[in-house]
């Protein structure tokens, strides 16, 4: 079974870390009719055949309206709760427009990543930073939140902050890594799943990627589009690959950056995150010390990350404590550094933060943690996209029947992360372990091959050190599809399309624009 590890897309990690610097059973709408046209004469619905019971999720025309943003509209679209029981409740799909400025090429359907990142706020919000100037003219730009996500029907499991705080903040009574610990937060994560499924119910077991790419399909059908134009940052590669798989006669042009290899398991993929995110901070720490100035490391770079180490090893009996109250431990600590090495373009910020730690002011470090956790400066969240990443992970992941117990587990991702790996996957792999290996809803039967056959040329962008998705990921997911393609970057951070390089955009753009495929891969 595939990992779904938290491959937060580049763009709305720049979201969230810009703010942070900046503040340092469910019941549908009725259907709406089939047939007719859409506005300004784009087409109505595709009218292909499908089973009879699927016809009234395919006909939906959606209404649009304005939604705020300057030249941005949305809808809703209705699909089932349940694929498997499409006549049964349905939920609601939200979708946010950008408009091409003349006839569109079609529909250019965008993830940002996650699992729970928001497509439909990425539009809405951010949409000249999504593709060029191009491709933004040729196409009608289509931000979706995925079931579960924001504003489509929504996931909810704590509603109070301070519960959301002591489920993501909280210290323990036993130290990390012992079986006291281990107690504790098995507990903590009893509390939580019932929370879930108290105030979300049937749709916590139905988030998985295989619904999500049904639900595509829908909103293709519905934009009038007879194949998926797509473009997917870090998990959304995988939405992307699960649709192909299950579609591949609809796939039109695809690009996939930031990839996730969907034939590794869960704590093989994350494993191997946390030695990108250390590949990342030796990186930064090259940079550093070689820039001089204001680095707070000196010397040799092998030293300085064994400092980093040794500083995670000794935080939890500093006690730092924030002026909110809250206390410092050294899985925040990770968490917050770990947000600076998405891109380059943030290493000052980790400098920032590791000057201000050694001064032991804890208020810093919560302000890049609180930006990776979704958490407002007011106390309150923003999203649900914790939620959705451990719910998603528990619906479609193995690591409730891996064999490998919480601990060695551990032992697993330091071993392969010595630096960060380990304080890391206290608040991620730990808490994902505990709560799938008592999930109360089936794992999802998902495809165990990706490859596609029969789709056309499917796009694959890797960078050669990015830390969340390693570049590994795109070479074995370019080879598992039939028909996929290798794009490389050598650079460093996560996800590279549309931030100015050239060779990478061009490449991009000539297939989204014209569907030309390289002869090769360009190596920008």
């Amino acid at each position: 079974m595939s990992s779904r590890t938290r491959a937060r897309g580049l763009r709305a990690a720049t979201a969230v870390l810009a703010a942070a610097v900046l503040l340092a059973g469910c019941t549908g709408l009725p259907f709406l009719g089939g047939g007719g046209t859409k506005d300004d004469g784009r087409p109505g619905p595709t009218g292909e055949d499908v089973p009879a019971e699927l016809e009234q999720y395919y006909t939906q025309t959606p209404s649009w309206s304005g939604c705020g943003a300057s030249g941005i509209d949305c809808t809703e679209v209705t699909v089932p709760l349940d694929w498997d029981d499409p006549t049964g409740d349905t939920i609601q799909i939200a979708i946010a427009r950008h408009k091409a400025s003349g006839t569109p090429i079609g529909s250019l359907l965008i993830n940002p990543g996650g699992p729970g990142g928001s497509g439909y706020d990425f539009v809405h919000d951010s949409v000249d930073y999504i593709v060029t100037s191009d491709v933004l003219d040729d196409y009608d730009v289509i931000g979706f939140d995925p079931r579960g996500v924001n504003h489509s029907t929504p996931v909810e499991c704590y509603t109070d902050s301070a519960d959301q705080d002591e489920w993501l903040y909280g210290t323990y009574s036993s130290a990390y890594g012992t079986q006291g610990w281990l107690d504790e937060l098995t507990e903590r994560a009893a509390d939580w799943t019932a929370a879930c499924d108290a105030n979300t119910g049937a749709l916590m077991g139905h988030l998985d990627a295989a619904s999500v790419a049904r639900d595509m399909d829908v909103i293709r059908a519905v934009l009038g589009d007879t194949e998926l134009h797509y473009l997917g940052y870090s998990y959304g590669t995988y939405l992307g690959t699960m649709y192909a798989e299950l579609f591949p006669e609809k796939v039109g042009r695809m690009v996939l950056d930031g990839a996730v290899d969907p034939s590794v398991g869960d704590l093989d993929a994350l494993a191997t995150q946390m030695a990108g995110f250390d590949s990342g901070l030796r990186a930064y720490m090259t940079w550093c010390i070689s820039s001089g100035g204001d680095c707070p490391f000196s010397g040799d770079v092998d030293a300085a990350m064994k400092s980093v180490r040794q500083m995670l090893d000794t935080v939890d009996a500093r006690h730092f404590v924030a002026s909110d109250g809250r206390e410092l431990d050294s899985a925040t600590v990770a968490t917050g550094i770990i947000l600076t090495l998405y891109s380059e373009s943030y290493w000052p910020e980790l400098s920032n933060l590791f000057t201000s730690l050694r001064k032991g002011d804890a208020d810093t470090v919560f302000v890049y943690a609180d930006a990776y956790n979704g958490r407002d400066a007011g106390g309150g969240y923003s999203d649900n996209s914790m939620e959705i990443y451990t719910a998603v992970t528990c619906n479609e992941g193995d690591l409730a029947t891996d064999g490998v117990s919480t601990l060695d587990g551990l032992a697993k991702i330091d071993a392969a992360a010595p630096i960060l790996g380990r304080y890391a996957a206290y608040d991620d792999y730990a808490m994902l372990d505990v709560v799938c290996s008592n999930w109360p809803y089936p794992v999802a039967e998902l495809p165990t091959t990706f490859d596609a056959q029969g789709a056309p040329p499917i796009m694959v962008i890797g960078t050669t050190n990015d830390p969340a998705t390693p570049y590994a990921n795109a070479v074995s997911l370019s080879k598992q599809l039939s028909s996929g393609f290798l794009v490389s970057y050598e650079g460093e951070g996560h996800t590279i399309y549309a931030q100015g390089v050239a060779c990478v955009d061009d490449t991009v753009d000539a297939y989204l624009l014209k569907g030309t495929v390289p002869a090769s891969d360009p190596m920008c």
